[in-house]
Parts: structure tokens; sequence; C-alpha cells
């Protein structure tokens, strides 16, 4: 005899395999898509065309089952595309989430207050095969894109061993006209602005009312 849950996670599967054309899930994976912890996307999604794979690990399935894999379990929303290179992007540890939250509420009025459009969220900066996923920004109008082309001021939290300093001639080439980098471990922030020469760091910004040093006060900094 077929249970309820039985005939859930059939008819979940089902809707992937509609929506993907691909087999269908695992009972455990179509459970997890059930209770909210995996999204089926509206529409059909194709992976992003790459050259090939950045990762810690070394890389044994084929390139394009592997990122709809990734797809499908939501291990990708931070993952990036540099010029057709895929660079996976594993989770934060939690004191990132935390230093994220803090500058979602110290910057957003002060933002505001400039009248900018904060969204101290992820989100993709670019184009689909090149675009980077800061950890928010500060925008000149209130806009929904799936890839934003440009943004006032970017926010990239750093954790042990990312490429956050590597993407600073990406946002230079988008016009992005500040760039704030907090980085927990050495519990410093580096506030920069766009000259004709690149980044230069700056002690103020000049699109809010937000002295660098500021700000390094009031962060409440995780335990070294």
């Amino acid at each position: 005899m077929i249970s309820d849950d039985d005939e859930r996670e059939r008819l979940v599967a089902e809707q992937y395999r509609r929506a993907y054309g691909e087999d269908p899930l695992s009972a455990d994976e179509a459970w997890a898509i059930e209770t909210g912890r995996m999204a089926i996307a509206a529409e059909p999604w194709e992976p992003p065309r790459c050259v090939r794979i950045v990762t810690p690990d070394t890389v044994s399935v084929g390139i394009e089952a592997l990122l709809r894999r990734r797809h499908r379990l939501g291990h990708d929303l931070l993952d990036e595309v540099w010029d057709g290179e895929y660079h996976m992007i594993p989770a934060p540890a939690g004191r990132h989430a935390r230093i994220v939250q803090q500058l979602a509420e110290i910057l957003g009025p002060a933002a505001r207050r400039a009248g900018l459009a904060p969204m101290i969220s992820i989100f993709n900066l670019g184009e689909p095969n090149n675009y980077r996923v800061p950890d928010g920004g500060v925008f000149r109008e209130s806009k929904d894109h799936m890839y934003y082309p440009t943004a006032a001021l970017v926010v990239e939290v750093v954790s042990p061993g990312d490429e956050t300093w590597d993407k600073l001639p990406f946002y230079a080439g988008r016009n992005v006209d500040e760039l704030l980098i907090v980085d927990p471990q050495r519990r410093s922030v580096d506030w920069l602005a766009l000259e004709d020469n690149g980044y230069q760091p700056v002690e103020r910004s000049r699109l809010i009312d937000m002295p660098r040093a500021d700000l390094v006060e009031r962060i409440d900094w995780p335990p070294a």
C-alpha cells in the first residue's frame, strides 16, 4: 500500500523531472523539496557556459551534471563565473552571516538618508557568463534584476582563503563607485573609492555619511 508520504514524494520528483528533463530525484531529495529545503525553479534552468571549473576538490563527474546537481540541491547560490570559468564558493561560517547582518543594520539607514537603495544580501553583479556574488550592495535605484549591471557600493565580507581582493578589476570595469571590504579575522574595514587608476582607500564614503573608523567601532567583532 502506498502511503501519503510516498505519493507526495513521487509527485514532487515528477514535478522536478518535468521542469528539468532529468531523472526523478531520490526519495530524500524529493522530501527535501517538499519540506522547503530546496526550491524548484519556475523555468527550466540551463548551466552557464564554462571553460573550466575552479574548486578545492577534484571533479570526477561531468561538468554539466555537476552544475545541475549543485543547482538542484541549492548549493550554487554563492558560485561565480569569471569569464566562463566557474568558481565554486562554499557557504561561509556563521560569523560571516553575523557580520553581514550588522552591516545591513548599520548601512541601511545611512544609505536611505542619502537617497540610495540598500540591499545587503547576496546578488549577481555582471551577466550570465561573467558575474560575481558580493555580500551586499547599495544602488542608486531600487530595481529587480537577476543580474545587476553595476552598483554604487559593493559589500564584501572576507572568508579565509577567498577571492575577494581578486574581484577589484571586475568591479572597476563595471563602474562600481565604492567597495566596502570587511575582514572578520583581521577585524578590519577597507573602504575603497574608484579613481582613474583603480580603487584607492578612503577614510569616509563619498556616497553615504559613514566614516570608515566609525564603522570599525560599531561592528561587534566575533572572538578571535
